[in-house]
């Protein structure tokens, strides 16, 4: 299932990208995919919002195994 996640999150990651963020796969442990914010996706605002309604929305569309994701603080 890991590189599924992998696969979604590549294609994901150029928007991230466009507005100086990014994100790292951490880990997928029981349909909980676990991301590291980086860049402009660390300190920003907006950041819930994009986990939840852009990064979880796509991977539990493509992924239906994945049942949420959850962003693990910078130094984890």
């Amino acid at each position: 299932m890991r590189e599924k996640v992998e696969k979604v999150l590549e294609e994901i990651r150029p928007n991230l990208q466009a507005d100086g963020g990014d994100l790292e796969l951490v880990a997928v442990e029981d349909g909980v995919v676990k991301v590291k914010l980086k860049g402009a996706c660390a300190g920003c605002p907006m950041s819930q919002m994009t986990l939840t309604f852009g990064i979880e929305k796509v991977l539990k569309e493509r992924i239906p195994e994945v049942t949420r994701v959850e962003a693990v603080p910078f130094d984890a």
